[in-house]
């Protein structure tokens, strides 16, 4: 298969690895890339941040920095705190990306985390208050695309739950005498992660055909797409599908089966990588 049919006939060229079951990268089609993933203040990771993570998905690089703030709680939910989510793909991750305000796919990754948080309750919002009424925390969550090659989406929910899991919070009171906040930096606790929800997504090919963890380049060829959101109950959190080939029952059932296996691949490797950066 010359390089020439890959250039100018890109689809005819997909299709006639897919018809033997695999890929031009050498994958087969439900064949995940190699995953890694490091977790706090590491070279590779923000030390400025109260809680990080860096994850590679072949090519595709996300990295996850999560901040906590102390804020007066809404009004209408005075007992509860606030997440705050936002998805950066700047113009130096790849070509198709410009400098300047939010584009369109860092808006929808950003809606889409913000969904993902919420439906999933990894997070609730009632345990970052402290005094109702009063004090609560905000977590920034930024999530910045550093090498972008497809699958976004799951990089970027895998590197969400990295980083929160390695959110340590001080312990914060309020004085009662002068009203005032007090942080004691001794003393930290983790954050309390409810749930660990993980995505997996598909592209579709010529409205039939599913393959897992797209490339950039599969992106672009597909039909359509869907990502899929479980978490360690095998429960379904979310299902993400922006128009595009429909999908049948059954084909859908195929993608949660596969999006819990990834889910117990994914939190292997995130307990197996918390272990090694444990203190014995």
């Amino acid at each position: 298969l010359s390089i020439c049919s890959r250039t100018v006939e890109p689809l005819e060229y997909y299709r006639r690895f897919l018809k033997e079951n695999c890929r031009p990268d050498g994958r087969e089609l439900g064949e995940f890339r190699t995953t890694t993933v490091n977790i706090g203040k590491c070279l590779c990771s923000i030390t400025t941040a109260d809680g990080s993570a860096l994850v590679k998905l072949g090519n595709t690089t996300v990295i996850c920095g999560v901040k906590a703030e102390l804020a007066a709680p809404a009004v209408d939910s005075a007992n509860k705190g606030y997440i705050v989510p936002n998805v950066e793909l700047p113009s130096l991750c790849a070509e198709r990306f410009r400098s300047g305000p939010p584009g369109e796919e860092a808006q929808a990754a950003s809606q889409f985390i913000a969904d993902v948080i919420e439906n999933s309750q990894m997070i609730v919002k009632e345990d970052l208050c402290i005094a109702n009424g009063k004090l609560a925390w905000v977590l920034y969550c930024d999530i910045i695309c550093l090498d972008y090659d497809g699958n976004l989406l799951d990089a970027s929910v895998f590197a969400l739950l990295a980083a929160l899991k390695n959110v340590q919070l001080p312990l914060v009171t309020i004085n009662e005498e002068t009203g005032l906040s007090e942080v004691n930096l001794k003393q930290k606790n983790p954050l309390i992660i409810r749930k660990h929800p993980v995505a997996t997504s598909f592209a579709i090919f010529d409205d039939t055909l599913l393959i897992v963890d797209p490339t950039a380049e599969e992106d672009d060829l597909a039909t359509g797409t869907v990502t899929i959101v479980t978490d360690e109950e095998g429960r379904l959190c979310s299902v993400h599908k922006p128009g595009g080939s429909p999908l049948t029952g059954a084909k859908l059932q195929d993608c949660i089966t596969r999006a819990i296996t990834r889910h117990k691949e994914v939190k292997k490797l995130i307990d197996k990588v918390i272990k090694s950066i444990t203190p014995k």
